[in-house]
């Protein structure tokens, strides 16, 4: 299904000739006036210039314009990588008559780097030229990187008389441990929602779906993620009660939709893997537990290789950190095959049944930690020869 056009909302694709000619690589985003938005950011200390930009005139106004460019991070460019995103959204703004802090500027590509400031001024007169409302399948392309193909999700859903749409884009197949959002990420609503029942929405969607995925346990300097209401439908989402459940779901399911395409885009990946730890004492124990499993190396690769070695996640688990664990308390499957019961392996697991298993592209592994009522549950993928290939040739 091609994404569905969002009122208000229109996107234009250029070709600046950022890193490569001849490919889109210069995206604006056009929001009606009294768009509110929401957004979140990279946590990692060295954070490229233009998140440090968009943070700063997201406090000074209501974005009307979003700029993206590939091929370039502009991080790790100290105070003239700042000056150069500042020099982009004025460029910008004069185009489009509009104050320069109406616009967030966003970069994704190679760090500490100068920006090619020259050319991307220059592409910005021709991506306007191309903002249309159904731009959104090559704004999707134009975002991409080491991406194999574009990410978008939309859900169309009816409060009485009237309908509202929300419609994504994404960009990550590596560097992927967000740690609040995806490499890149722009989602739309015609709803109408103020700015903080919109942070709040957003907060919500992030924990469950782009801070549940990781590649290679790297956060990006340049993550971002922003959630823009245009009011354009006139379908008011109420601070509480089931409309305003409604919408929550719906933006969780476009992130979740998102997210999960990154995982299956992630560079290299040849299996798609589903972690969900139970019977926790608490939700943050069940994620440690989780990514320790997904952020090893020998894990991973044993995933790549479909062998059914499942000493490694019984050790991942072990070495989680989690304070009292009772072995005999712990149960490990691997799709519907129990391979632990009571801290050693199951006496109904055979080699074969685990081999069948770790041949297949969706996998899932299930541990029962026998201590709690929680749960949590993150994606992740294996680790191939042609991850290790395309991160060595990455700046070549």
């Amino acid at each position: 299904m091609e994404p569905l056009s969002v009122a208000g909302i229109r996107l234009g694709t250029a070709c600046a000739g950022i890193k490569y000619p001849d490919r889109g690589d210069l995206v604006i985003i056009e929001a009606a006036a009294e768009t509110q938005a929401a957004a979140v950011f990279t946590q990692n200390a060295f954070c490229a210039a233009p998140v440090t930009t968009a943070r700063a005139h997201l406090h000074q106004a209501a974005p009307r314009y979003l700029v993206i460019n590939t091929g370039n991070a502009n991080a790790g460019t100290g105070v003239k990588g700042v000056a150069d995103a500042a020099t982009t959204c004025q460029a910008l703004a004069e185009h489009a008559g509009c104050r320069a802090e109406e616009v967030l500027p966003f970069s994704t590509g190679v760090i500490g780097e100068p920006l090619p400031l020259e050319r991307l001024v220059a592409g910005l007169p021709a991506a306007l030229a191309a903002l249309r409302p159904d731009g959104w399948t090559e704004a999707a392309q134009g975002i991409m990187t080491t991406d194999t193909r574009p990410k978008w999700a939309s859900r169309r859903i009816n409060f009485g008389e009237h309908d509202v749409t929300v419609t994504g884009i994404a960009k990550g197949a590596g560097m992927i441990c967000p740690n609040m959002a995806t490499m890149l990420a722009f989602v739309a609503t015609d709803a109408v929602a103020d700015q903080a029942l919109l942070q709040q929405t957003l907060n919500e969607a992030v924990a469950n779906s782009f801070n549940a995925i990781t590649v290679d346990g790297d956060t990006s300097t340049n993550d971002a993620l922003v959630l823009l209401a245009t009011g354009q439908s006139g379908v008011n989402i109420p601070l509480e009660g089931e409309d305003r459940d409604l919408f929550a779901r719906t933006v969780r399911e476009v992130c979740i939709e998102l997210a999960q395409a990154i995982i299956r885009d992630g560079e290299g990946a040849t299996k798609f893997i589903a972690i969900q730890v139970e019977e926790g004492r608490d939700v943050a124990e069940c994620r440690q537990v989780a990514y320790t499993i997904a952020h090893s190396p020998l894990v991973k690769t044993a995933f790549f290789a479909s062998d059914p070695n499942w000493g490694r996640i019984l050790a991942a688990v072990g070495r989680a950190g989690l304070a009292d664990l009772d072995l005999e308390q712990v149960t490990i499957y691997l799709d519907e095959v129990c391979i632990v019961r009571a801290g050693e392996r199951a006496v109904d697991y055979t080699e074969a049944r685990g081999q069948e298993v770790m041949a297949r592209s969706d996998i899932a592994i299930r541990i029962e930690l026998g201590r709690g009522m929680e749960t949590a549950r993150i994606w992740t993928t294996d680790l191939s020869y042609d991850y290790v290939r395309i991160n060595a040739e990455y700046r070549t």
